[in-house]
């Protein structure tokens, strides 16, 4: 089974990085999006199993966008998950209180990124 996930960072770089790292496995499908406006766009045109969210972003935060995907009933169907250095346990407590099912630690470790990945849809499953 072949998971969708978007990954919503501005900075091109993490983009590419990530891209790349989860296209390791070849059960993941991986698209971009630059802006939370952006992802929003995506996930009305797309379905997605995982939205991987970058927390700090101008114009539209990871918070403000996951609102937005909520709002516009996109999730559920697709989790999301924030990628943030905010990973502090009252920070982490946060962010599931918003609907997320888990948080990836900036900087992350690429070559086990969709290893990381598959475990916090895992989890979530139980």
């Amino acid at each position: 089974m072949t998971l969708h996930i978007l990954y919503v960072d501005d900075e091109p770089d993490i983009r590419e990085i990530v891209t790349l790292a989860l296209s390791l496995d070849p059960q993941i499908g991986v698209a971009t999006a630059a802006s939370g406006a952006a992802a929003l766009a995506r996930a009305r045109e797309t379905s997605f199993d995982l939205i991987l969210l970058d927390v700090m972003m101008p114009s539209m935060d990871g918070p403000t966008t996951l609102k937005q995907l909520q709002l516009h009933g996109l999730v559920p169907p697709a989790a999301v998950a924030f990628v943030t250095a905010r990973t502090q346990a009252h920070e982490i407590a946060h962010f599931m209180t918003l609907g997320a099912i888990g948080v990836i630690a900036k900087p992350f470790d690429a070559i086990h990124l969709a290893r990381d990945v598959r475990a916090l849809l895992q989890k979530t499953a139980r």
